[in-house]
């Protein structure tokens, strides 16, 4: 079966998705959990990277099939 959606995109979808995680642990925080706006922010930095990191298919990190 052919893929449907380019490995192209699926790079730009994990992408956006790990943005929209990362603001949403930021707004979390922020809001919910009443964090100083600037330390859930910051938090909220770190937030994408460390899921990128955690994808073991991502090689940017050394961590993807080789």
């Amino acid at each position: 079966m052919k893929n449907l959606i380019s490995p192209a995109k699926v790079a730009l979808l994990k992408s956006y998705l790990r943005a929209v995680l990362a603001s949403g642990v930021a707004y979390a925080l922020a809001n919910a959990a009443n964090f100083d706006p600037q330390f859930a922010i910051l938090i909220g930095a770190f937030a994408g990277p460390l899921v990128k990191w955690a994808d073991k298919a991502e090689k940017e990190f050394g961590r993807g099939s080789k």
